[in-house]
């Protein structure tokens, strides 16, 4: 799984500093979070124990995708 928060489309949102990524490391802009699936399954399990925050990224559209109700 690999995280970059500047495609995350809740970027700078109040949801943003409650996402795990901004919870566990400090990145500089342009660099993206990789783990593997054993460490997403734990932080799927911290989540839901309440120990970390979830996980909040949002994908945004891939440059060129036309979002439907947007306008054309």
């Amino acid at each position: 799984m690999r995280i970059d928060c500047d495609d995350c489309r809740m970027q700078a949102t109040a949801v943003c500093g409650d996402c795990v990524v901004t919870f566990i490391v400090g990145r500089e802009p342009g660099d993206a979070v990789v783990i593997d699936v054993a460490e997403a399954r734990a932080v799927r399990l911290l989540a839901r124990a309440g120990l970390v925050p979830d996980l909040r990224h949002e994908p945004g559209p891939e440059p060129g995708e036309r979002i439907v109700g947007l306008g054309p």
